[in-house]
């Protein structure tokens, strides 16, 4: 029985360094990953998130298209949340699957990426494929996008073709926040193909669609205030506001007792 999972979900009975347990559960994030990739690919995988609590794991899968996830009457779904259980070793009723379905299509790498993957082994052209993506992602009010595909694209010599339409920024700090992209490779008749997309959310106060802070060399010109023009020369006679000045306590003179 593999313990990767075990760990994962009972290191409180185990105490362990945070490092260990950030290597930890990074390995069972990449390699639950990895599965629901090879599993989920038809349905739109998006990515997966895991939420701890002290009795249970909970992980979310983002896909497009949620009801295929969770099948009819909730059967793959469960089949899933056992072949998960017992793959990393969870103990019964520890762990559960949840499907989420993303809001924005356009704006997901990893849906985009497995979007052209299947165009391409559908026996689409690759220009024409990469073109398709590229439009439909900037019709999804990205600022960005970029998309490289590498591999014999034509003939024995392999090459690689760039197609980049917007804004796309590639240093600082902001490049983990507005930038999404995927990589996935496609087996095709004359050998491997490399894909991958590249995504520049829009900036969206609310946070729904983009990140919340603006980039740091935006800047906004303020409208100045119209003064209105006097049309004859005036005065004003301003006072300073007197202070209050406190009374000077008053002295009582006793009266000698006899």
């Amino acid at each position: 029985m593999n313990t990767l999972g075990r760990r994962a979900i009972m290191s409180s009975a185990h105490p362990i360094t945070k490092k260990k347990k950030a290597v930890q559960d990074g390995v069972f994030k990449a390699e639950l990953n990895n599965f629901l990739m090879k599993e989920l690919a038809e349905d739109g995988y998006s990515g997966v998130e895991i939420r701890r609590t002290p009795a249970r794991a909970e992980v979310i899968i983002m896909a497009t298209r949620t009801q295929s996830v969770l099948g009819e009457r909730g059967r793959r779904i469960k089949e899933l949340t056992s072949v998960v259980q017992k793959r990393f070793g969870f103990d019964e009723g520890t762990v559960e699957l949840y499907a989420e379905k993303v809001s924005n299509r356009g704006l997901c790498a990893v849906a985009q990426c497995e979007s052209l993957r299947y165009k391409l082994v559908g026996g689409l052209a690759v220009r024409r494929a990469c073109y398709g993506v590229l439009r439909f992602i900037m019709e999804s009010n990205a600022q960005g996008c970029e998309v490289i595909v590498s591999g014999k694209l034509r003939g024995q010599r392999a090459k690689s073709m760039k197609f980049n339409d917007g804004l796309l920024i590639h240093s600082g700090n902001p490049v983990h926040d507005y930038i999404q992209q995927a990589v996935r490779h496609v087996q095709l008749r004359q050998g491997v193909l490399g894909i991958k997309v590249k995504i520049m959310l829009p900036h969206d106060p609310t946070g729904a669609s983009g990140p919340k802070m603006p980039l740091p060399d935006q800047v906004h010109i303020v409208e100045p205030v119209e003064e209105q023009t006097p049309a004859q020369p005036h005065s004003e006679h301003k006072q300073e506001p007197k202070l209050a000045i406190p009374a000077a306590p008053v002295a009582v003179a006793s009266t000698p007792a006899y």
